[in-house]
């Protein structure tokens, strides 16, 4: 009998990580399971630059610095140059088998300098670090490797390919942004159902595959003109969204998706809301209204609690002069804009300058607090309707760490929009705002509206449109 031939082994490739993904992910040294993954010298030269920050991009380099050292650790008895032959990353992983090491470029190598001068008619400029970069991988292309460079920059991926480089960006906290989760279907039903929807204020929720806290626009097969909204909830049947009758701190809502959001910013079961939407679709005026609503006038709550990304400033507001109240309020003020708005239409009657007072007595009796999110890593915040603002310029990681803020009766919006993003390691896909959306669908804690129609002012909308 012939013996069986054992399966091949997949062939082990070596990724190269370009700095800016170990800036993202501290853990991405870990996300290539049995393949090899190498860190050129120049990157840990960049780090260096990075490990005194206060931010996000700080505490990863300080992560992957200490993750390198616990490798260099983990072999000192063999002697030094461990980390340049390769580390099994088992060592420190419970989920990686390959190999880490630290390379560096070699200066004057003929093959690859005739390789660089073919594509680009010169040699590369070693004194670049993204140079240097690329110098390893082309090295450890032509020593036979199965080599795949990761970047999250597009120019030096662009580069890397021009040198006949296979390239990829850094997937892993990435999710479809083209498909991502809106929060509601539309459904062509019989008139009978939308009869006893109508009655019992409630159907089972058979037929339809929908998620927890899933909106479903029910349109009659026989009458265009007649539909309803329902919404599933965790007993497992649509429970029909009612006529606003009365405003929300004076604010109707003007299309049915702001309809959808209201219903779920002001059910306390559903401790967090994802608002999702582009300019002027009301996602921050909407929260602010629920905030003011659920505090102000239930006491459901103790206090709002306000906070958005500072990026102009780089997560750091110590150049401004002032209190930290000072510091905030030029950065808080699309969030004064929506109050003023809110307080003042509260009682038309009040002059106008009395809408500020209000603001700041709300500030002065602590009903309304502005955090930086620099400071809230560590904090516990319970009883409190937390907004966080332009949540799309945060990571997944930030992300997860002001959520897991979250204590006892407290609930959290996030809005923003993904198209519209400053942080430049982040984009419509790898940010925590989508990220947080894909993840945390249909849980029952959890509910997302995206909203699509602009209602700021004709103009707005307008220049939403074509613009």
């Amino acid at each position: 009998m012939r013996s069986k031939k054992a399966p091949a082994k997949p062939a082990v490739k070596t990724f190269v990580l370009d700095t800016n993904v170990l800036l993202h992910s501290s853990q991405s040294v870990e996300s290539f399971k049995e393949n090899d993954v190498v860190i050129p010298m120049a990157v840990i030269e960049e780090l260096d630059k990075f490990k005194k920050n206060s931010d996000e991009l700080g505490r990863n380099a300080r992560r992957v610095i200490r993750l390198l050292d616990q490798l260099r650790e983990s072999v000192a008895d063999a002697g030094p140059g461990q980390l340049a032959l390769g580390v099994p990353l088992s060592n420190v992983s419970p989920v990686a088998t390959g190999k880490l090491s630290v390379v560096c470029a070699t200066v004057g190598d003929s093959t690859i300098g005739r390789k660089v001068d073919a594509v680009f008619g010169c040699e590369l400029n070693l004194g670049s670090p993204d140079n240097r970069i690329l110098r390893c991988a082309c090295e450890l292309q032509a020593k036979g490797n199965d080599v795949v460079f990761i970047s999250k920059d597009v120019n030096l991926r662009l580069k890397a390919d021009a040198l006949g480089l296979p390239v990829m960006d850094y997937e892993r906290g990435k999710v479809n942004s083209d498909t991502l989760y809106t929060g509601f279907e539309v459904a062509d039903v019989p008139q009978s159902k939308l009869d006893a929807l109508y009655r019992d204020h409630e159907i089972p929720a058979t037929g339809f595959s929908l998620l927890a806290n899933e909106f479903l626009l029910l349109n009659s097969e026989s009458n265009g003109k007649k539909s309803a909204m329902a919404r599933l909830r965790d007993d497992g049947k649509l429970h029909l969204l009612e006529q606003f009758r009365e405003s929300v701190w004076n604010v109707l809502p003007r299309n049915k998706e702001q309809r959808m959001a209201f219903d779920v910013l002001l059910d306390p079961d559903v401790r967090l809301v994802t608002l999702v939407g582009g300019a002027g679709t009301g996602k921050t005026l909407l929260a602010l209204a629920a905030a003011l609503q659920m505090v102000l006038r239930e006491d459901r709550y103790e206090r709002i609690l306000v906070s958005r990304p500072i990026i102009p400033l780089g997560n750091d507001i110590g150049f401004l002069p002032g209190s930290k109240g000072a510091k905030l309020s030029s950065w808080m003020q699309p969030i004064f804009d929506n109050l003023e708005f809110l307080i003042g239409s509260d009682d038309k009657a009040r002059p106008k300058s009395s809408s500020h007072f209000s603001v700041e007595s709300m500030l002065n009796s602590g009903k309304l607090e502005l955090e930086a999110l620099t400071y809230i890593r560590g904090r516990s915040i319970s009883r409190q309707f937390v907004i966080i603002d332009e949540a799309q310029n945060l990571t997944p990681h930030e992300v997860k760490t002001i959520i897991s803020r979250c204590g006892d009766d407290t609930k959290m919006v996030l809005t923003g929009d993904p198209h519209q993003i400053d942080n430049p390691y982040l984009d419509a896909s790898s940010n925590g705002l989508s990220y947080t959306v894909e993840r945390l669908k249909g849980q029952s804690l959890f509910g997302h509206v995206t909203l699509a129609k602009s209602e700021r002012s004709d103009l707005a909308a307008l220049a939403a449109q074509l613009l």
